[in-house]
């Protein structure tokens, strides 16, 4: 399973405008900008918060088991980016407002968090009592830090954080949201660093969460739900397997943003064999290789991967036949979806197979 959240609340923390507040903008930045002679630098950091609690309560329940977590930031046009550097994430210390303004008011808005603020310059509460221009405060240190690697070829990010979210899940540390950066200390003070260095290493730009397109960042989650009990079910094996065909039993033009959905499949052999029968043999229902088969959700206009191939997508078994199930309340809403499937089969012989089928099913995610 791969479920979705969206933040809580988002905003960039600009050290060259260490009170102003952009809570409302439409993009992240993590900014690096360096003078001609390298004499000042300047940059950027994002703070980010995802509400737990129903992860939190849906692994008490069992719903969900041994999940791996990954924070998804999707491109918004980064400018003149070095071919290889790391972002980090890190554990914020401390509570914070995401306030109302934007990065290019006039007057500029200072109500929520800045680069010397947690709630606004009107309140007096710094990040650091000991930093007066601090950018932030985060727990560092091992298991507390978490990181993507960029080249020249990839812009949207996707990082396993699995470590710092059991930091909050396991009431080691208060959920105060993540703080998203190049390598550097508080205060933006060490030379050797990549934010302190004269490097110039570019902008990222991200959507944040009141863009308005299709991109906002995303907390995954993902985990293996797959089930397997096949009851009096046969396997669909040899031939019948090499060539195949699958099929979609009930599902439905679309499904409510809320909603949580089984779908169920079919496959069965392309040109089933003539026998005498009083049942046709296309109704016979068979079950794919366990543990080897997979779903795929793409974006049906963009295709975008939703939900890769993997272990998050594993097909189950009932008696009935073969099934997934999809929490679709973290799915773009009036958006149409496509499903599609992966079979492996003589896993790790001369003869393993390895077929993908992408029928036109689709639905819709409405509100």
């Amino acid at each position: 399973m791969h479920y979705f959240l969206f933040p809580e609340k988002d905003t960039t923390l600009f050290e060259a405008s260490s009170s102003l507040n952009a809570g409302l903008d439409e993009v992240l930045e993590i900014r690096k900008n360096v003078s001609e002679t390298g004499a000042t630098v300047d940059v950027s950091r994002i703070l980010m918060k995802f509400d737990l609690t129903y992860i939190s309560e849906s692994i008490v329940n069992n719903r969900i088991t041994n999940p791996k977590y990954f924070l998804n930031l999707y491109d918004a046009n980064p400018k003149a980016l070095a071919t290889s550097q790391s972002l980090y994430a890190y554990p914020v210390s401390g509570s914070w407002d995401m306030g109302t303004g934007r990065s290019y008011d006039n007057p500029q808005t200072a109500d929520g968090a800045s680069w010397k603020y947690r709630y606004g310059d009107s309140n007096g509460t710094t990040w650091s009592s000991t930093v007066s221009s601090s950018g932030g405060v985060w727990w560092s240190g091992s298991g507390f830090e978490a990181s993507h690697s960029y080249d020249h070829n990839t812009k949207d990010m996707r990082m396993n954080v699995t470590l710092l979210v059991n930091q909050w899940l396991s009431g080691s540390i208060v959920n105060d949201g993540f703080m998203i950066k190049r390598s550097g200390s508080i205060g933006n003070a060490d030379p050797s660093a990549s934010e302190g260095s004269t490097a110039r290493l570019g902008s990222f730009a991200f959507f944040s969460s009141n863009t308005n397109t299709i991109y906002p960042p995303t907390l995954e989650v993902v985990w293996d739900d797959s089930k397997w009990s096949t009851g009096s079910l046969s396997a669909l094996t040899g031939s019948a397997l090499e060539d195949m065909t699958i099929y979609m039993k009930g599902l439905r033009p679309e499904y409510k943003e809320k909603s949580k959905a089984r779908f169920r499949l079919v496959g069965r052999e392309r040109f089933p064999a003539k026998t005498y029968s009083t049942t046709p043999s296309n109704l016979n229902v068979k079950y794919l290789p366990s543990t080897s088969s997979f779903y795929s959700i793409v974006d049906a206009e963009t295709n975008d991967v939703i939900v890769p191939y993997g272990t998050g997508s594993k097909l189950s078994c009932d008696s009935t036949g073969n099934y997934f199930n999809l929490w679709l309340d973290g799915y773009q809403p009036e958006r149409y979806y496509s499903i599609q499937y992966r079979v492996v089969s003589g896993s790790g012989t001369v003869e393993e197979l390895d077929q993908y089928f992408d029928e036109g099913f689709t639905f819709k995610v409405s509100l």
